[in-house]
């Protein structure tokens, strides 16, 4: 506990010195607007405080349920106002009143950019502790209901054929290896998440066939390390001729200036930046979040208006409902730290520059905050996908979703997808996904069959 001490009239007195609490201020709009069907508009909002230049803008969920998009953002108020971009995502015209809450401004200590998610930069595990691969890769999705070991690579030692890379002991059958999976070579917290993914299917018998599948692809799950996948950018950030632009770094404080030391050393260990000679820089801040804890941010503002907009199409909303309202099962994958899994072409890396008081860095993968960063992830996500999209199913930027008309389907679909997602690399966060539901929470919108609400 720090501590102030008093000294008055030859006696010594001690307080706690306490930190100001974190204000947020709501944003509202100044005036009556009209959303035109798949329009985007922007428009003003006013914010109580006048002692603020730069803010944190985090939109209000309920838009998000009517389909009404804005982004995180960094914003300058002037008089009291600021101005936010907002997508109708619909085919329908929508309207929002005056005074409409759009969502809530918190005052940063100089400026935010990006949102680095320092819960996907975890340390280290020794080698030889963790698991690699837990079970062998099969290219390919199985064809049928059941599951296929007989495309795992495996291993032959006395008569016994599925290696467990985890602690090399060797299985007569596939379903050993998975029982010695579940039991042992996962990490409890690992178990319990993929089990609980199945707690809510009643029949026994659909929930094994599900947690099969779960197991054979637990790779995906398995977020001990950082990875990439197997896919590289290439003129992610297309700046033509221009000059490289450079923003020296904010002055902060001791106690903040430990805090990025302590940051940067987290995304050097785990291969998110490295060192740089660029010449191009962006500032980076820390904004305090509600629980109290620190995001370490970029601001790319001067960057992204130099950077050639990528015209990649996102998918119209009303068209991926109108593919789900046919099904009757679905599962939702939500990536985990989606950007930082996506490796930079190196010629792009110099222009996500940034410094500190310790050296100057830059990403190796795609940090939040590039103008171009959503269309690129949903090019690369399409691709993974490839042909199976619009049959079972879809994605939106970072969230997928997978949908069948009978659970029979559904362990099909499921295993493609995974086998898709886990040839590629990528990691999902499980505490956010969701497996063979009859009713879904996607896009704002509660989807059961035949139906959206």
């Amino acid at each position: 506990e720090q501590r102030i001490m008093i000294r008055s009239r030859g006696k010594e007195v001690s307080t706690p010195f306490v930190t100001p609490p974190l204000l947020n201020y709501p944003a509202t709009l100044i005036n009556y607007i009209t959303l035109p069907p798949f329009s985007e508009k922007v428009v003003e909002a006013k914010v109580q405080p006048n002692n603020m230049t730069d803010v944190l803008f985090e939109p209000n969920p309920r838009l998000k349920n009517k389909a009404l998009f804005t982004a995180n953002a960094l914003l300058n108020i002037e008089n009291r106002t600021i101005k936010i971009s907002i997508i109708n995502a619909t085919n329908r015209q929508q309207t929002l009143s005056e005074g409409t809450k759009l969502g809530i401004v918190t005052q940063v200590s100089s400026t935010i950019g990006v949102t680095m998610s320092s819960n996907y930069v975890t340390e280290r595990i020794p080698e030889g502790k963790a698991c690699k691969e837990l079970i062998p890769e099969g290219k390919g999705a199985n064809k049928s209901n059941k599951l296929n070991f007989n495309n795992m690579p495996t291993t032959k030692l006395h008569g016994k054929q599925y290696q467990c890379r985890e602690c090399y002991q060797y299985f007569k059958t596939g379903n050993e290896l998975f029982k010695h999976l579940r039991n042992k070579c996962y990490p409890e917290e690992i178990r319990q998440q993929i089990n609980k993914l199945t707690e809510h299917i009643s029949d026994d018998k659909q929930r094994e066939q599900i947690l099969k599948i779960l197991w054979k692809y637990g790779k995906l799950f398995d977020i001990r390390r950082p990875s990439k996948i197997d896919i590289v950018l290439k003129n992610a950030i297309d700046t033509g001729t221009h000059r490289p632009v450079h923003t020296p770094p904010y002055r902060k404080s001791n106690k903040d200036q430990e805090i990025l030391r302590k940051e940067t050393e987290k995304l050097l260990k785990n291969g998110i930046i490295e060192h740089s000679t660029s010449p191009w820089s962006s500032p980076v801040v820390l904004v305090k979040k509600k629980d109290g804890t620190t995001r370490f941010c970029v601001d790319y503002r001067r960057l992204n208006q130099i950077t050639t907009k990528d015209a990649f199409p996102l998918p119209r909303i009303d068209d991926i409902y109108d593919q789900l309202t046919k099904a009757a099962y679905f599962t939702k994958f939500d990536f985990k730290a989606g950007y930082f899994q996506v490796p930079l072409d190196k010629s792009d890396r110099p222009k996500t520059a940034f410094s500190t008081r310790d050296g100057h860095f830059q990403f190796k993968v795609l940090p939040q905050g590039l103008t171009n960063g959503p269309p690129t992830f949903q090019r690369i996500v399409n691709q993974i996908l490839g042909p199976n999209r619009w049959k079972h199913v879809l994605a939106y930027i970072d969230d997928i979703i997978i949908y069948s008309q009978n659970f029979n389907e559904h362990l099909k679909h499921i295993e493609e997808v995974c086998s898709l997602l886990q040839e590629a690399n990528f990691k999902l966060n499980v505490e956010k996904c969701e497996v063979a539901r009859p009713e879904i929470l996607f896009l704002g919108h509660v989807i059961k069959a035949g139906t959206i609400k």
